[in-house]
């Protein structure tokens, strides 16, 4: 015989040749030979050191726990005194009754939609990131969401949490903000075979995501395409002097020819415009050399319009001169002046009569 206590919030299993003979609750007992006890703490969670089926069969250890069952693509989320605790897997489980409140919510993982009652907090537990599948749709994004490769429903911005199962759940998204594309290095041939390389650039917004997504693959690229097509179509009509002339009309034209199509990708085009037109080397020194020659005439034009207005100046100064001889003497006097101002010493050689001729200079 051996004495034994069981103390208060704790339960023993009283087991003879490995089988359960009785429970005992809170108490001092006597143990019979050959007999075993196995004390459980009645706050934690029940470990059957046996088959838990075999100790069901005992009716004071059925009337001590409350039994859970969990089959196959089940999941059971376990609350103790409201709070979350532990998820089960596909098996039976005991809990210790009276101590602890314990509440159960059984999720059926066969179907991909979430529609028991589970706090989005309790979803996002390290302890379901394996049962789970979360998406999240940005606020400036929207997003289709595919069942096995079907189209299901448009989601708005938002975090979206699925079972995990054999379902195979897609969700596409797309930005719905304006967004900018470059159509980089262009090698374009003019109607008279003038080789050009162009830099484009366009701004546009995705306007319905289905035919974006869905209804074409890799839109974006078929955008692409689509303003390359434009710029060759508008470039190749035009002559090079035409081009050059007319380079503000590139953007409007390209932006007409391009804009229904693009409405079949679901997209909308806001504008556009050329960033660079780069001109091959032996054009470019072409057009440098045209540049030089258009300068010089532009030179050689305002300097005969200023020898005209020169000469005629001169001409009209003759015509009063030949009608005034006090004005003739006056301009013969500057000149003088400016003669002698030049002068920084006179010899003076001959006979006395130097004073007669300079009265005959400056005298009349």
């Amino acid at each position: 015989m051996k004495r034994v206590t069981v103390n208060t919030n704790s339960a023993g299993l009283v087991y003879k040749k490995k089988e359960l003979k009785r429970v005992l609750t809170a108490g001092n007992y006597w143990l019979g030979f050959g007999e075993e006890m196995e004390v459980y703490d009645l706050s934690k969670t029940f470990i059957a050191s046996t088959e838990l089926d075999v100790l069901l069969l005992n009716t004071d250890f059925r009337e001590l726990v409350t039994v859970v069952e969990v089959r196959d693509n089940q999941i059971a989320l376990v609350y103790q005194n409201a709070n979350f605790k532990q998820v089960l897997t596909a098996g039976k489980y005991a809990f210790w009754k009276g101590l602890n409140n314990y509440s159960f919510i059984t999720a059926d993982l066969s179907k991909y939609e979430i529609t028991e009652t589970i706090d989005k907090n309790t979803l996002e537990r390290s302890q379901l990131l394996a049962f789970i599948k979360a998406f999240k749709v940005e606020a400036h994004e929207t997003g289709l969401m595919l069942v096995d490769g079907n189209f299901e429903k448009v989601l708005s911005p938002g975090n979206y949490i699925f079972w995990k199962n054999s379902t195979v759940i897609q969700v596409l998204k797309t930005d719905l903000r304006q967004l900018s594309m470059e159509i980089i290095g262009q090698e374009i041939l003019t109607k008279d075979k003038a080789q050009l390389r162009i830099n484009f650039s366009i701004r546009y917004k995705v306007v319905d995501a289905i035919k974006a997504l869905l209804e074409n693959k890799e839109f974006e690229k078929q955008l692409y395409v689509i303003i390359q097509l434009g710029l060759r179509e508008f470039i190749g009509k035009m002559t090079f002097d035409e081009l050059m002339e007319n380079k503000d009309k590139i953007s409007e034209s390209v932006l007409s020819i391009s804009a229904e199509k693009a409405k079949t990708l679901g997209v909308i085009l806001l504008d556009c415009g050329v960033k660079d037109i780069v001109l091959p080397g032996d054009i470019k020194d072409i057009m440098n050399q045209v540049l030089i020659a258009e300068k010089k005439a532009q030179a050689n034009l305002i300097t005969r319009r200023e020898e005209t207005a020169s000469t005629r100046s001169l001409l009209n100064t003759a015509k009063l001169m030949e009608d005034n001889a006090m004005l003739y003497k006056l301009k013969e006097m500057e000149y003088v002046e400016k003669i002698a101002e030049k002068i920084n010493n006179i010899s003076l050689s001959g006979s006395g009569q130097i004073v007669d001729q300079l009265k005959q200079i400056f005298v009349k």
